[in-house]
This record gives structure tokens, sequence and C-alpha cells, in this order.
């Protein structure tokens, strides 16, 4: 318990704070006050503390609104400093959203939306944001923009990891409107004036590669992911397949409830992930007996993160399946949003991290192939110079290996 003296001031601070902060200081103190008499209240050292913290926050948008050369925002203030908030914990995956950009960052995870086509991911050892796909038939693809590529800037602004969805909004917008993107590749800079399109997200596409090998390239987790999935799967049993090869290069993940729900049909009854918060609390997700049960091959490369990381790393610890490529992202950090807030924004938040069935912990290690092979300098140079195209089987040496695989696998069951 604090004195009279400080109580007396604390009760003071509460006066001195603006309505601008008012209605959040109200409900911080109400949760905390110990006595209340008359007009004084006292409340713990700790409260008294995180409001000095706010009177100094107060103090400075008092000088920005009485001094500044121009007539301040006060909206775009307060927005400015909530995104520095969530800024300040050096996380590039936990972003405060305003109520516009809440709409936008769902979309993403609905099926459409207008911009250039690019699939974006923040790399950590360089803080830029990287292409992880441009689309097929893209503004983005046309023009030449590959994966691997850094975004450096977007209509001449500098954009780094920490303003991804800054540098992903801006560079959405009306069908037929031009932006500019700046990219970084192989040390030389890159201009490119893109007109934007109504971008379709495919999530899948599936074949067959003979009469036994089944193909399917999932480009990411969405919330149509499962029910595709399931229908590939029954398309290609009926054509005659007896393996499967599932192609997760490139894929950021995506939906948590989509990777498992796509795992219970791959893998047997068992853990399939787990997470744990700060204070080693978290959630388990498992599959049934029923599971696919035969000859899987799992092909991923550096831009493979997050849900893709779950699910090869889940069939590489039950032995279900070969995984092929080069080591994964690493990304292996549970987001969670908390909102929408009362105004429509919202935070996407990092709250746990995840762990494979057998316990590893993946984030910034990622899970390293049973079979390592990188694209040969012949498949690099095609699509360089064959930008959205698809590379072709026989350049494919990743590919290559996953049917050597699945082969081996078909004549061992004989």
């Amino acid at each position: 318990m604090i004195s009279k003296k400080a109580a007396a001031w604390g009760a003071v601070v509460i006066i001195v704070i603006t309505a601008f902060f008012s209605s959040f200081l109200t409900f911080q103190v109400s949760k905390y006050i110990d006595i209340q008499t008359g007009n004084r209240y006292v409340v713990s050292r700790e409260v008294y503390q995180l409001l000095e913290k706010y009177q100094t926050l107060e103090e400075v948008r008092q000088a920005i609104e009485r001094d500044y050369i121009e007539e301040p925002d006060q909206d775009k203030l307060f927005v400015g400093a909530i995104k520095g908030m969530a800024a300040a914990l050096g996380d590039p995956y936990t972003t405060y959203f305003t109520a516009e950009e809440y709409k936008e960052f769902i979309v993403q995870t609905q099926g459409s939306y207008a911009g250039v086509g690019l699939m974006v991911t923040v790399d950590e050892k360089d803080n830029l944001i990287t292409v992880v796909r441009a689309f097929k038939d893209s503004p983005a693809a046309k023009a030449g923009i590959q994966q691997g590529d850094k975004i450096i800037k977007v209509e001449d602004v500098e954009v780094d990891g920490s303003q991804l969805e800054k540098a992903v909004s801006m560079m959405k917008g009306e069908p037929g409107t031009k932006v500019n993107i700046t990219i970084l590749r192989d040390g030389q800079t890159l201009n490119f004036t893109l007109e934007r399109a109504v971008i379709e997200i495919p999530d899948m596409e599936y074949r067959m590669l003979d009469g036994q090998i089944g193909y399917i390239w999932l480009y990411q987790f969405d919330e149509n992911s499962p029910k595709n999935f399931k229908n590939a799967i029954e398309e290609l049993k009926g054509q005659g397949m007896k393996g499967l090869i599932l192609d997760l290069r490139g894929n950021p993940g995506g939906l948590l409830e989509a990777c498992t729900e796509i795992a219970d049909i791959l893998l047997p009854e068992g853990l399939i992930v787990y997470s744990e918060n700060r204070q080693g609390r978290g959630e388990k997700y498992y599959s049934d007996k029923e599971y696919l049960g035969i000859p899987l091959v799992v092909l991923v490369n550096e831009y493979s993160a997050s849900a893709s990381e779950v699910l090869s790393g889940a069939i590489q610890d039950y032995g279900v399946g070969t995984i092929i490529g080069k080591t994964t992202f690493g990304k292996g950090l549970v987001q969670g949003l908390r909102g929408p807030f009362r105004d429509g924004s919202a935070l996407k938040i990092t709250v746990a991290k995840y762990f494979t069935p057998k316990g590893r912990d993946i984030h910034q290690k990622g899970v390293v192939p049973d079979v390592e092979v990188d694209l040969s300098e012949e498949a690099k140079k095609f699509l360089r110079e064959n930008p959205g195209k698809e590379l072709p089987v026989e350049l494919d040496i990743q590919l290559q290996k996953g049917i050597e695989e699945i082969r081996k696998m078909l004549n061992e069951k004989k």
C-alpha cells in the first residue's frame, strides 16, 4: 500500500489525463482500485507506475497538439501509438490492424482480392519482405517477379518486414490501377509497374503423374483446403492412385485448423501438433484411426513455412512419408487474432510455439528433409527466364526424386 501523499498524486494523475485516454484508464484503474474515499483512490504501486507511463504518453500527445507545425490528425496519432506498441515487440508476425486493414486481412483467407498476385512473407534473417509465390497468370507473374525476390519499396516508399501489412495493403487496390514496386534480386535493384487485377487465389492443383502416382501441389492452407484436398484424394484414387506426392514447396502456411484436418487424412491415430504459450499452457490436435495409408512423399523447400512445417514435421515424426527437398523456413510460431474491437480493429499476435508430435521446436530451425535435394542450375535458369511458368517435370529433380522414392516403396510392397 502506498502513502496518502502518493495516493493523492495518483488521483491528480487520473484527473489530469484527458478524454483521449480517459475511457481506457478508467477501465484499467477500476480493475485494481483498492480503496475509494470521495474523489481519492488508493491503488497498487504497479497501477500507479502504469499511470505515470500513460501520463508521459499524454504529455507527448499534448506537446504535438500544441506545438507541431501543422494541425495533427488525432485519429492517426492514436493508431500510430497502438501500431508502435505492437512494433516495439520486434516480432514481424504481431500486427495491429485498423478496421479497414482487418477486412483486407480476412479476405486473404477467403479466395479472391484485387491486387498484383503475390504471396509474401518476412525473412527473419534480413527482415525483408520476401516473395513466396507469384500466382499463375497474375500481373506479378506476367511481369517476371520471382520466388525469393525481396520487396524493398512500394510506390517509392521503403518497406521492410516490420511493415509487411502496410506493404501488402499498398499493393492492393482497384482493378486497372497501377502500382510501382521495387525489388532486390541477387544484389540488383529492379523496378516494376504493375496493373492491379482481381486475383483468384488457388489453394491447390492436382493430377496423376503416371498410372499409379498422384500429385497434389498445395499452395496454402485456407478455409477451403480440407474439402478440396479430400476431393482431390478421392478423384486421384478413382484414377488408380497407389502412391502420393504432396508438394508443399513455397507454401507459407495459413490456417492451423485446415492443416490439422489435412493431417488427419494422412496420419495414423495420435498427436498431430501441440502448442505452448509462455505460461506452458496450450492446445493439442489429434488425428483419428482412419488414414490414407499409401506410399507418401512430401516435397519442401526454404519457403515452406508454418502450417507446412507442422504437416511435414508430423509426417516425418510418424515415419509415414519421406520428406524431400531443402530445409524449411523455420516459422514455428502460433498467431492468434484478438478482436475485432469496438471500432472494428484487431490485433494479430504471436501467442505460442508449435511443437511436432515428438516435441521438436522447429522455430528458426525448420524441418530437415530425409533426402536433401536442391534444384539444378538449369532449373533455376528456366524459372528466371520463364516467370510464371511451371517447372517441367524433366527439370524438377526434387519431383523426380519423389517419383523414384514412391516407385521404390511400391516395389517393396509387392
